[in-house]
């Protein structure tokens, strides 16, 4: 009786331990493919006893209302970022990359698109301002004692919400509004380091340099738009005038990087940078009966898949039509995320799914290839499983995503515009499969991939947990994020030294002269 008494209080102390160490996070999430890696990151926070409350939208597309793992207040707005505007803009974009030049596609995607792009921004911001804007919400915020605020800075909101409520705050980030994050905290040599869009890798010529330096500028300008035009008002309204959001921006506690440098080129990087690339990779699970038995049926060919990600369900009739039919001349089976009408030229060898379990397919053991359209999630799946990528970018980082594989050799990187020009599809599928080199180099930056001390999730968690245990991770940040632009980069510093020199080159200069008159002075004659 004694013992069980003794093993029940043990029990009771164990739990009521991990009750205590549970902390009470704030989430702003962003949609789409954000979502689903944030999803797994709150799952897991789930399962180790942490508390997670959501603050959404009320036209959300991904966040549901209801959930076993997080609680949610939702906003009431009247815009939306939804399906609607994103199909809209995907399939604007697919058309006019299929007949564009590189330099009309260069400029479209860096100068074009950014109408579109502040508009989405400007409905971010539009759902911030209402959020703030609901005293009682805001009032049940502050007094439910949270421990810190992690959010997605590909939109702005969650930023502000963390300095109103005067919280420590993580970042789960890749993209920092128009830019990389790295470039806004972390020395980021261009001659060297690619600006996304560019098309380069870390080894440029003079031209590639140019250009990547036009980029650049490009970039800024654009960040300076959008912060000025939509996210500086609303501190300007709720923080105070004094408060310039391209200092809080950059001022997060941690910024849980979802790159590592097996997939992305080596570059300066800062103490509170923490790599958890492929985090939401894992082992495989088998698969629902239906696909087992089609992938079985594969025979000693395997199987191939394809997905053009979250926000891409349809093509263009022509180009699905292309696609079905060079899938047709395949050996292979194939598995084809598909939500549009059924292609004419569709054969017996291709099923066409409205979603599919891309992680377990991707770990099967009868896998062949990956027909992707570059998505980090999707690339970092095949590189954890060591799957050869096919790969067709549409937008934004997905050609640099891709790029990154082929400097490795362990993908095919094609383009919408010559897709089905020669059998340049047909020829990349039957090129990955056939040259053994492509899945050998995929297979040994797998090898790379996992060869770590811990694990990419177990990692971005401990950090987490740690800004609780520790109210923030100042001690962290460095000093640079507190300087500006001029005296970063010791403008002033080369001003004053070169105002020194030419001080004392001046006085040398009228010493001389002064020296030099007075030695050649004729001398006058005495009477």
């Amino acid at each position: 009786m004694r013992l069980i008494c003794c093993c029940s209080a043990v029990l009771l102390l164990i739990l009521i331990s991990k009750t205590c160490q549970g902390g009470n996070i704030l989430v702003l999430p962003t949609e789409g493919s954000h979502w689903i890696n944030m999803d797994i990151l709150l799952r897991d926070l789930h399962s180790r006893g942490h508390n997670l409350t959501i603050v959404r939208s009320s036209n959300s597309w991904y966040i549901k209302d209801n959930s076993s793992y997080y609680s949610t207040y939702t906003v009431p707005v009247e815009k939306s970022f939804d399906q609607t505007f994103i199909t809209k803009l995907i399939f604007d974009s697919i058309q006019f990359e299929r007949g564009a030049l590189p330099l009309t596609s260069f400029l479209h995607a860096n100068v074009g698109m950014f109408g579109t792009f502040l508009e989405a921004q400007s409905i971010v911001a539009e759902f911030a301002s209402a959020l703030l804007d609901d005293r009682e919400l805001m009032r049940t915020l502050q007094h439910s004692n949270f421990d810190l605020v992690l959010t997605d800075p590909c939109w702005g909101g969650g930023v502000i919400l963390a300095k109103y409520l005067n919280l420590p705050l993580v970042y789960n980030v890749r993209w920092l509004i128009s830019e990389e994050a790295h470039l806004a905290i972390a020395p980021s040599p261009i001659s060297y380091i690619p600006m996304t869009g560019s098309g380069n890798s870390d080894k440029m010529t003079f031209l590639q340099r140019v250009k990547n330096l036009v980029l650049r500028l490009m970039s800024q300008a654009q960040n300076h738009l959008v912060i000025n035009k939509v996210y500086q008002k609303i501190c300007d309204k709720y923080l105070g005038p004094d408060i310039d959001y391209n200092q809080i921006i950059i001022d997060a506690d941690i910024w849980l990087m979802r790159v590592d440098f097996v997939f992305d080129y080596p570059r300066p990087t800062m103490p509170n940078i923490v790599y958890m690339g492929g985090f939401q990779c894992k082992p495989a699970k088998p698969l629902p009966q239906h696909l087992e038995e089609f992938v079985q049926s594969s025979g000693e060919h395997g199987f191939i898949i394809m997905s053009l990600g979250t926000f891409v369900g349809e093509l263009p009739a022509d180009m699905a039509n292309e696609i079905a039919a060079t899938f047709a001349k395949l050996p292979q089976k194939v598995i084809w995320r598909y939500k549009g009408d059924r292609p004419a030229t569709l054969g017996n060898n291709t099923l066409l799914v409205d979603w599919m379990p891309q992680n377990d397919l991707l770990g099967h053991p009868k896998i062949k290839l990956f027909v992707a359209h570059g998505g980090t999630n999707g690339v970092q799946e095949a590189l954890y499983h060591g799957v050869p990528v096919v790969g067709l970018p549409l937008f934004f980082d997905q050609h640099d995503n891709l790029l990154r594989l082929k400097e490795r050799g362990a993908a095919k990187l094609l383009t919408l515009a010559t897709l089905d020009k020669d059998d340049n599809f047909l020829n990349a599928i039957q090129e990955v499969l056939n040259e053994p080199s492509y899945r050998m180099n995929m297979q040994r930056l797998s090898r790379l991939h996992r060869d770590q001390p811990i694990t990419p999730m177990d990692n971005a968690v401990f950090w987490i947990e740690f800004v609780m245990r520790h109210k923030g991770a100042a001690h962290l940040k460095a000093a640079s994020y507190r300087l500006p632009w001029y005296s970063y980069h010791s403008v002033d510093v080369v001003l004053f030294l070169a105002g020194v020199v030419l001080l004392v080159l001046l006085t040398i200069f009228v010493s001389m002269r002064c020296l030099c008159t007075a030695m050649c002075k004729p001398k006058v004659k005495r009477d």
